[in-house]
């Protein structure tokens, strides 16, 4: 194990254990060392790598605190690595998405209000009568977060976000498939939406499942063709 590693290792450990805990200012650089073992280098990077994903919080001319720990924070984390992921990285992701998002729809339809319906249904207008690909983008994502965010677990919510931040930056580099690939998304929006409005979580999970389906299709079709597209055309849902 390097010292970056023992120094990583034995924070985390005083986190975990419950030694250092949220809002806790950190020891002194001098205590640390002594008590983990590692040089000041490297538990000032063990310091910088934590804060970098959350888990810390570094304060000018203060000192680091142990930051508030929630789940969906740290999740969130996950996009400074997920954002680098090729498209066989996204197959993967688009499998857990799979369980995840009908799960979520499940949840919302159960809890879901009569506004949130009707705001569900205009973003479907727009995204349908759009040709926008950056205000397709936004509203697709808006339709699918709200979702997530009426089911009610931030964590499940974050995670989600973090799973389709990177389908979200590849483009269908072939226009007729990409039209057809909108074509099943729009449909695949309105059954969800149905099953939402209808307060019926079976039908809602199984139109989520279908949806992301048809993501999965497209992604293992294009899963060895990453060359930018050479018109602007829908990407993945």
């Amino acid at each position: 194990m390097s010292a970056l590693d023992t120094a990583l290792h034995g924070l985390r450990t005083l986190i975990a254990d419950g030694a250092l805990r949220p809002g806790d200012r950190l020891p002194s650089e001098g205590e640390l060392c002594e008590t983990l073992g590692v040089s000041r280098g490297s538990l000032r990077e063990a310091i910088r790598m934590l804060a970098a994903l959350g888990v810390l919080e570094t304060r000018h001319g203060s000192g680091s605190y142990v930051g508030e720990l929630r789940a969906a924070d740290l999740i969130g984390s996950l996009s400074l690595t997920v954002g680098l992921l090729p498209m066989a990285g996204v197959l993967e992701l688009t499998e857990l998405r799979r369980v995840l998002e009908p799960h979520a729809a499940a949840l919302a339809a159960a809890r879901i209000d009569a506004t949130t319906i009707d705001s569900l249904g205009r973003i479907l207008d727009e995204i349908e009568g759009s040709d926008d690909l950056e205000a397709h983008s936004r509203l697709d994502h808006a339709f699918h977060m709200t979702i997530s965010r009426v089911a009610g677990n931030d964590a499940l919510t974050s995670l989600i976000d973090v799973l389709r931040s990177r389908s979200r930056a590849y483009r269908i580099p072939d226009a007729d498939d990409a039209a057809e690939l909108k074509l099943h998304s729009d449909a695949g929006h309105r059954a969800i939406l149905r099953g939402l409005a209808a307060a019926d979580p079976v039908a809602a999970s199984a139109a989520a499942s279908a949806h992301v389906a048809q993501t999965e299709y497209w992604v293992r079709r294009y899963s060895g063709a990453e060359s930018p597209a050479a018109e602007p055309v829908p990407g993945l849902d």
